[in-house]
């Protein structure tokens, strides 16, 4: 009996503890959930980097709560996105997820926060499916939905007169999702896409898609590619001659991040995103002085969208007065806790320029178009402005 007692008590106790993170003045436990090796390491540093620089601004706290960060590297493998998801939900019994980049992965990190009522803010991947079908007020994006940069490609292509364009990109949800949004766009302006080309993930052996793209002579080329894979497609595109031909376009990805490494096959190519290196506001320059001098390297979307994962983050928890324990509590009114609500209603002043969310949770923006000159993706103009991804089958 005493042995049993001293069980229960034990048990107790360890309820306690784990749930008074959630509360008083314990540290928020952020489970941050990237790619530390592989294609889009680089992309996950620049999030992380990002999102902690934010904090440290702050103080290191948000809404008076110190933050304490416990780190899973999802290595872009779908098949062990639900496994490495559950170390931070049941293993480290976070109370905020924040990843990822590969869509496949992101998938599976929003069915299981939905499952467990986890708060998930995901500063990258765009799978359509998360501000669509699997909406949930539990769930907000800082970054961008596939279809956004595709679709805004897809019209400057067909204002540039664009009649019959080829596509390539690897077989997955994020490169069929941003081929359809260019797709829309293109058709939009009278032109048609001819072929989609695809090849698996992340397999960079693209030179007998090359021969087809030069047999087939389009008025242009959409590519979605990002991280290692875009460095070399750049590259063997320029390298096949192609580039004198035939434009190449593609969403920010082709070319963030990734301009050193491409070098001269990347210049003067155009791209939409809802960012540009060279915004000239006092917010982006602050923003990247301060990320240079913090980390030693130059600022790209990736770090941009991790920083504002932090602030729509700190919305939440300012709202609630860093309470985690209200998100228990829905209102009849919004049919959402108070915490998520207020991510919801937050206006971002963003070095991308001043985004809201959208009642599906993903931001309403502006895509730039860019140009790639030097090491920077320079603004030229804004190609769709204030652009709400359509959140096709969301019910909340």
């Amino acid at each position: 009996m005493k042995t049993l007692l001293k069980l229960a008590a034990a048990a107790a106790a360890w309820g306690v503890a784990g749930a008074a993170h959630s509360q008083g003045n314990a540290p928020i436990k952020v489970g941050l959930m990237l790619p530390y090796t592989g294609t889009y390491a680089a992309l996950g540093n620049a999030i992380e980097n990002g999102f902690k620089l934010y904090v440290q601004e702050h103080g290191g706290k948000l809404a008076g709560r110190e933050i304490q960060y416990f780190k899973v590297d999802d290595e872009s493998e779908p098949s062990k996105g639900t496994d490495n998801v559950n170390k931070l939900i049941k293993r480290d019994n976070v109370d905020v997820l924040v990843g990822t980049v590969h869509s496949g992965v992101a998938l599976a990190m929003a069915r299981a926060a939905k499952e467990n009522n986890t708060l998930l803010i995901i500063p990258n991947a765009g799978a359509d499916a998360i501000t669509g079908p699997m909406c949930a007020s539990n769930i907000v994006r800082s970054s961008f939905s596939n279809w956004q940069p595709g679709y805004a490609m897809g019209v400057v292509a067909g204002q540039k007169g664009v009649k019959r364009a080829m596509t390539i990109t690897w077989n997955y949800a994020a490169g069929a999702e941003t081929v359809k949004g260019f797709t829309e766009g293109l058709e939009k302006g009278g032109g048609k896409v001819i072929k989609e080309l695809t090849l698996p993930f992340p397999n960079v052996e693209f030179q007998a898609l090359l021969t087809e793209i030069a047999a087939q002579k389009p008025d242009a080329v959409y590519a979605f590619f990002a991280g290692g894979g875009a460095v070399k497609f750049v590259k063997d595109y320029a390298a096949a001659g192609l580039n004198k031909t035939i434009p190449l376009y593609g969403p920010g990805f082709l070319t963030d991040g990734t301009l050193e490494a491409q070098g001269p096959a990347a210049q003067g190519l155009l791209t939409t995103l809802h960012y540009a290196d060279n915004l000239d506001t006092p917010r982006n320059n602050g923003f990247r002085k301060s990320y240079a001098l913090t980390y030693k390297a130059n600022a790209d979307v990736y770090a941009v969208q991790g920083y504002d994962a932090a602030q729509i983050l700190a919305a939440g928890l300012n709202a609630v007065k860093g309470d985690l324990t209200k998100r228990d509590a829905m209102t009849a009114a919004t049919k959402r806790d108070a915490m998520t609500a207020a991510m919801r209603k937050v206006v971002v002043d963003s070095p991308r320029g001043k985004f809201t969310i959208s009642p599906a949770g993903n931001p309403v923006q502006d895509m730039y178009l860019r140009e790639a000159k030097g090491n920077n993706n320079e603004f030229k103009a804004v190609a769709v402005k204030g652009l709400a991804d359509p959140a096709r089958g969301c019910k909340m």
